[in-house]
């Protein structure tokens, strides 16, 4: 016997329900509460009519009676559905009803004889009938790629993943809570700009008909932030999205969430106490604790955070003089490297990539780089061969990256032509002209700090792969897409 077709049995339920006179795709409804409220708060509820909305996850049908699960954004409660008191009409409605429905209840809170909470529904309203059935939970969501591409569906079969996104959400809104009660200004800069810059990524290029102009979407704000800065915003932050035209990893996708701040008068070593104060801010509102578990290992946030100077994590894993090239070229060979670089600071970079970063798995500052890495960044005054930056690391993945801010617009036009001449997809060949005319105008001294939000929700959700705290990752299409 042939199994019955899900999707036209549907159709034909649909059909069923406009017979009977009723709109399958409802009306307004106004739930009084949430299932979590009732659960948590079921003797101050127990014997009072609620209402609630949400979609059935389960149907249990039992002649005149019928016991349903509606789950909204809280969790799911029981529904009790009885023919003699919800009434005929909604009754035969309901024998039209399938797991995926979205309804609406009205009834009294109370238990069953096994002790579940349940509402006793007095009203049942079809709010919207699902015209394809939902995938079973283990099965129709087992593959991974299904759980990106349709967003949707992992959200209503995995209550994991839909707490992901509530708790990347209020992540987010501790961090501007703690900028705002600085006195920081939140921004918005262009998204599409004429000269890609404020760091080094191949940017994705578009164009503008009407003005017959190739535009860039950035790969970073901070050179209009900075502007900001030479008008006298003194404590700006901007939290959106940038675009790389690069790899896509599980640590990287090319659309991803950047906060950038910058505050006048301060340096790197204000940015690192506001780093570390942010996230520890995250930590004790959003997850009750400084401990996370991360791929297998304790993560422990407990502040303060180690600091260590970059050189000397060279020095020690690599077991070289960091500034005999020789010695580091001989040892990024050892490394297994294939090509190595001519300048002696990025050979220097290659070989903390390869043999530093994984190591670094507690919240960990590394300070001082070398400074052609960085020609957005002052140097140090008593050693020029290295800059006033600090990155961020956790579990072996760079978290945030901040700057002693360079002011000095002679010095930075020199850097900008010195980046020009290494060329690279990066630069667009463009030197900008118009930073470099606001920095003549004056910047005060400052500190600027950019945090990666997505990786920082991965690490605070326990979520090893950056597509897990992305609501739709890029994906490439598949055939019939």
């Amino acid at each position: 016997m042939n199994e019955p077709d899900p999707l036209r049995d549907r159709r034909r339920k649909l059909e069923r329900i406009r017979e009977l006179g009723v709109d399958p795709f409802g009306r307004r409804f106004e739930p009084s509460h949430d299932t979590r409220t009732l659960k948590e708060s079921f003797e101050e509820h127990e014997g009072r009519e609620v209402a609630l909305a949400g979609r059935l996850t389960a149907l249990r049908d039992h002649g005149k009676t019928k016991f349903c699960d509606l789950q909204d954004r809280e969790g799911k409660i029981q529904l009790y559905l009885r023919k003699k008191d919800i009434g005929d009409e909604a009754f035969e409605l309901l024998r039209n009803v399938e797991v995926g429905d979205i309804v609406g209840v009205r009834g009294e809170l109370g238990r069953t004889r096994m002790g579940e909470v349940t509402v006793f529904c007095r009203e049942f309203v079809l709010l919207c009938k699902a015209l394809r059935p939902l995938p079973e939970k283990w099965h129709g969501l087992k593959d991974v790629g299904l759980r990106y591409r349709r967003r949707y569906l992992d959200l209503i079969a995995n209550r994991d993943s839909f707490g992901t996104f509530l708790k990347r959400s209020a992540i987010i809104r501790t961090v501007r809570r703690v900028l705002e009660e600085d006195g920081y200004v939140e921004v918005e800069t262009p998204m599409m700009q004429s000269i890609p810059g404020g760091a080094a990524a191949r940017p994705f290029v578009t164009h503008h008909n009407a003005l017959d102009l190739d535009l860039y979407l950035r790969i970073a704000p901070e050179l209009f932030l900075k502007r900001l800065l030479v008008g006298g915003l003194e404590r700006v932050f901007e939290l959106g999205k940038c675009f790389r035209n690069e790899g896509v990893s599980t640590r990287h996708n090319p659309e991803f969430d950047m906060l950038e701040v910058y505050r006048a008068y301060a340096d790197y070593t204000d940015m690192m106490e506001l780093c570390e104060r942010i996230v520890c801010r995250v930590c004790e509102e959003v997850l009750g604790g400084y401990r996370v578990e991360f791929g297998g290992r304790e993560i422990d946030f407990s502040p303060p955070w180690r600091r260590v100077y970059y050189l000397d994590l060279v020095r020690e894993h690599a077991g070289i003089d960091p500034w005999d090239e020789a010695a580091a070229r001989a040892a990024l060979e050892r490394a297994g490297a294939e090509e190595i670089p001519s300048e002696h600071d990025f050979v220097l970079q290659e070989i903390f990539e390869t043999v530093v970063e994984d190591k670094l798995v507690q919240p960990t500052f590394v300070l001082d780089h070398p400074a052609a890495l960085t020609p957005l960044c002052r140097t140090k005054p008593d050693e020029p061969r290295l800059s006033e930056r600090f990155e961020l690391f956790v579990a072996g993945m760079e978290v945030a990256n901040a700057y002693t801010e360079l002011n000095d617009p002679d010095v930075q036009r020199e850097n900008f032509e010195r980046q020009l001449r290494r060329g690279g997809e990066e630069t667009a060949g463009k030197l900008d002209e118009d930073f470099l005319l606001a920095l003549e105008h004056g910047m005060p001294p400052a500190g600027g700090m950019g945090i990666g939000i997505d990786r920082l929700v991965m690490l605070l959700t326990g979520s090893t792969s950056i597509r897990d705290v992305i609501l739709f990752p890029l994906l490439r299409p598949r055939r019939g897409d």
